[in-house]
């Protein structure tokens, strides 16, 4: 009979002790390879939904630079509007690859999400803009028929949700305006898919913003040009200009408060796991005092021992480990489903990415933990001298 199969039927003596432990531990790595799973995800939506926005720089008009990376990824935050003189003055620019003018809006809809209400966001745009985002892709429909047309383009989770088709009519709401749906674009998985595009000429007359803009998308023919391009438009009043790094950065730091407070938990929960493996190897060392004197009396040497007591250890933290990376890859729907809850800027795509990779590290580190774990209870174990231990286990 060999070491592991000895150390399998005494983990199994006390089965409610030892299903404890290895739960503990479980969770310690299930927290771990959570976290870990979302700052790669994270990271990696968040660089996705930045690529697929098609300009490198936004020129929006002054304000608070979170309100400005908001508008640029979700369409919301602090509206605020900028000439459109603006835009006629920058777009002759040589450096500039491609441009294209953008005026968001919102109007709230009480009867929006099966009458409980919420914000339609209505986006003015220009034939320019598929320039930028030449992936946008037609569903069904076509562009616009005129710079003025009363027409509407709907994003793929905005006609979902309005169950609107081409040919539909859409009304906004306080404004006392019908719109015909001339086309529906694919999912893109960005934030587009909830919008509903206007050409700009009509999104300016319908919502009374005449000669207003929120922002303005630029490709640079050089992305080296990027420094020197801001620069410029420094000089320019009343309006900012913000950089896709810049965004990507100010997002990261949002959250970054919130990752600091995870990851103490996930080594606290960690700190528990090995506290509550030391304690049930030991107590296991105790109740068997007697047993270990009597096998070391018959011939086990101090290393058979220790070889004993520290494979019970690293079968709990191996179980564990096993144990903690299913729950994660099973839990990981509900953690991004909290994480989209709570976060002030979820991307789209998956934010928790655990790949055989990251569930490979916590196996292997949780057989090091184990094996780190079990010097202690083995060693004192092996130390043990055979009449005195059968002495005080009688």
């Amino acid at each position: 009979m060999n070491v592991v199969t000895i150390a399998c039927k005494n983990l199994k003596r006390k089965k409610i002790r030892s299903t404890l432990t290895i739960g503990g531990v479980a969770i310690a790595v299930a927290v771990l390879v959570s976290l870990l799973g979302f700052d790669r995800g994270y990271q990696q939506s968040l660089t996705g939904n930045i690529d697929k926005m098609g300009y490198q720089l936004l020129v929006t008009a002054k304000g608070c630079p979170y309100e400005a990376a908001t508008m640029m990824l979700k369409g919301g935050g602090g509206l605020r509007y900028m000439e459109q003189d603006i835009y006629e003055k920058i777009q002759n620019d040589a450096r500039i690859d491609k441009i294209t003018p953008q005026l968001v809006s919102t109007a709230y809809d009480p009867d929006r999400l099966e009458g409980q209400g919420g914000f339609a966001m209505y986006m003015g745009i220009t034939d320019s803009y598929l320039e930028l985002k030449p992936w946008s892709k037609f569903k069904s429909g076509q562009w616009f028929s005129s710079e003025a047309a009363e027409e509407a383009i709907m994003g793929y989770e905005a006609a979902e949700v309005e169950q609107r088709l081409v040919g539909d009519k859409i009304f906004i709401p306080n404004i006392d305006k019908v719109l015909t749906v001339v086309g529906i674009f694919e999912r893109s998985g960005t934030q587009d898919d909830g919008i509903i595009f206007l050409p700009l000429k009509t999104t300016q007359q319908i919502f009374s913003l005449p000669n207003k803009l929120t922002g303005v998308g630029i490709k640079l023919k050089d992305i080296q040009q990027v420094g020197e391009f801001e620069e410029d438009l420094y000089e320019e009043p009343g309006i900012q200009v913000i950089s896709m790094a810049q965004v990507r950065g100010t997002i990261l730091n949002l959250i970054s408060s919130a990752k600091v407070m995870a990851n103490s938990v996930a080594v606290i929960a960690i700190f528990i796991a090995v506290i509550g493996v030391v304690n049930t190897i030991l107590m296991s060392i105790f109740e068997r005092t007697r047993e270990i004197g009597v096998m070391k009396a018959i011939g086990a040497s101090a290393a058979d021992i220790f070889k004993l007591i520290w494979t019970e250890t690293i079968l709990v933290c191996t179980a564990g480990g096993i144990l903690g990376s299913i729950f994660a890859l099973l839990g990981s729907g509900v953690v991004e489903h909290i994480i989209k809850k709570i976060l002030p800027y979820a991307p789209s795509g998956q934010l928790v990415l655990i790949r055989p990779s990251l569930l490979f590290g916590a196996f292997v580190g949780a057989i090091i933990l184990g094996i780190i774990t079990g010097i202690y209870p083995a060693w004192r174990a092996a130390s043990m001298r055979p009449v005195e231990a059968i002495r005080t286990g009688e």
